[in-house]
């Protein structure tokens, strides 16, 4: 069976946010580099997935030079790097046409955030009749605030208040909505250990 690693949004966009200092895994382009090493060494395609947010001034804005991806990151020729404006990572790119036009059925998902483009992707992919491993611990995502929070909070703030949902609690979410339904949830040692269940 042919398989893609996705890296999906591991861009430096997020480091120019303040919320960084909250992120889950300051490391996750370590983590997804030892992905696409096992991938390439595999024969398996990596794909990458930028996020933009053209004419919006805000970090994802590719006139202020974020878009890009974090240092240690580097596609080889052949690689794809998609840009997309939506959540997931097929509706607005071709990436399905391209997994289609190299035979693959499965697709493993890392990135930024857990429970948003990273979940989002598998879900979809999922749906579209695809074999997902979800990587887990090469995904990071930050503290949720409560939807009725006030906008504009520090960090401090964010994290006082009892009703943000913390890092552990979102990553639980995302493998107890995700495994069994949409995807098999493991983590980096699984993949580079070819232990990755069924």
């Amino acid at each position: 069976m042919s398989r893609a690693l996705l890296v999906i949004d591991i861009q430096e966009s997020f480091r120019q946010r303040d919320s960084w200092e909250l992120i889950s895994d300051p490391d996750v382009a370590g983590k997804a580099a030892t992905l696409v090493e096992h991938a390439r060494a595999g024969g398996d395609h990596v794909i990458w997935v930028l996020h933009t947010e053209p004419g919006t001034g805000n970090v994802f804005d590719p006139e202020l030079g974020h878009v890009r991806l974090q240092p240690g990151l580097d596609p080889e020729p052949g690689e794809p790097v998609l840009t997309k404006t939506s959540h997931n990572a097929f509706t607005t790119t071709n990436l399905q046409q391209l997994l289609t036009e190299r035979g693959v059925r499965e697709v493993v998902v890392s990135g930024i955030r857990t429970e948003q483009c990273c979940e989002t992707t598998a879900r979809l992919a999922s749906d579209l009749g695809y074999r997902v491993t979800f990587v887990i611990d090469a995904t990071a995502t930050n503290p949720i605030e409560h939807p009725e929070a006030p906008a504009g909070r520090s960090n401090a703030e964010i994290m006082a208040d009892p009703r943000t949902l913390q890092v552990p609690d979102v990553l639980a979410r995302t493998e107890y909505a995700l495994a069994g339904r949409f995807a098999t949830v493991v983590r980096v040692a699984d993949v580079v250990g070819e232990a990755v269940t069924v």
